[in-house]
């Protein structure tokens, strides 16, 4: 286990071998499980659970009541709503062991998850990709969308720093909280300069 310069309350429970990384707080009644690599600065809510193996990266924040299954992945700057829930196999029996079938699910760099989502195992979130609470994810969502529903589906796109964004009929637009530019081809979103 890293001895870094992470907190960790009291209550919460940090299997060993893992890593945490510096600035990173994991709060009240959680479970870090072994083999879990977690990066600098996250912020781990009330009652969060990490199964083994899982990966975040920095900056990462998951708030309560949580549960990060083993194949799952959260890239830097990932924030995880409250109570969202994530599966790691498409066809669980209680009687049947399938943890040689887990599937890997990847949330993408700033890509954000509203609270009670559930994110079905496979499918990736692209970046800065925006989920709205409730969603169901049964499919990957590409970078920059903006989905809702059950099953998902795109209504928009959004901006890095999370406010929608409309572009116009040359394919482009400027977010008008903070600037940034963005182009749309064949429905990729891009920012210029990337």
């Amino acid at each position: 286990m890293s001895k870094g310069d992470y907190f960790i309350h009291e209550s919460s429970y940090l299997d060993e071998p893992s890593k945490v990384g510096d600035g990173t707080k994991i709060w009240h009644f959680s479970h870090i499980m072994k083999d879990c690599i977690i990066g600098e600065r996250c912020n781990i809510g009330q009652n969060v659970v990490i199964s083994p193996g899982v990966v975040l990266g920095n900056g990462v924040k998951i708030q309560n009541n949580v549960s990060v299954y083993t194949g799952v992945i959260c890239e830097d700057d990932v924030f995880l709503g409250p109570s969202c829930v994530f599966t790691n196999v498409v066809n669980p029996r209680s009687f049947i062991e399938r943890k040689s079938e887990y599937k890997e699910t990847r949330i993408s760099k700033g890509a954000s998850i509203g609270a009670n989502a559930t994110i079905v195992c496979g499918n990736n979130i692209g970046r800065y990709a925006l989920v709205g609470a409730g969603t169901v994810v049964t499919k990957d969502i590409p970078d920059y969308a903006l989905v809702v529903g059950n099953p998902a589906r795109i209504i928009g796109h959004v901006c890095q720093c999370g406010e929608r964004i409309y572009f116009d009929k040359l394919n482009q637009c400027t977010c008008e909280a903070c600037g940034k530019d963005y182009i749309i081809n064949d429905w990729t979103v891009s920012a210029r300069g990337e």
